[in-house]
């Protein structure tokens, strides 16, 4: 399987994931000048950023240890502009980790600031 594929399906996994815990799915892949965030979800009355990290497996490294720095940085810039478009709410950012081998996720609420 591509990477790119990979990442769809991981992130049509998080969504449908996220679904069943109650959340509304507002956007998938919204792109912007900074970068794109993978899932916008309404949990309660918090808007949700979302980074989706699919991997086979856990044995190189977790997943979430992909987001970096730098790239929390370009989602804080793009969520700023989602909520500049449609207003401001309670907003945080989580990051969900599909394993595709043993189809398990691991969602990590408020996974940075």
């Amino acid at each position: 399987m591509k990477a790119q594929e990979l990442g769809r399906l991981g992130e049509q996994t998080a969504a449908r994931a996220l679904q069943k815990m109650g959340c509304r799915l507002l956007a998938m892949n919204y792109r912007t000048r900074f970068g794109e965030i993978d899932l916008i979800v309404q949990d309660g009355d918090t808007t949700v950023f979302v980074e989706v990290k699919t991997r086979k497996d856990a044995s190189f490294a977790e997943a979430a240890e992909a987001v970096t720095p730098a790239k929390q940085e370009r989602l804080r810039a793009a969520a700023q502009q989602w909520l500049a478009e449609k207003g401001e709410s309670p907003a945080r950012f989580d990051v969900v980790e599909v394993y595709t081998k043993d189809r398990t996720i691991r969602h990590i609420r408020d996974a940075f600031t």
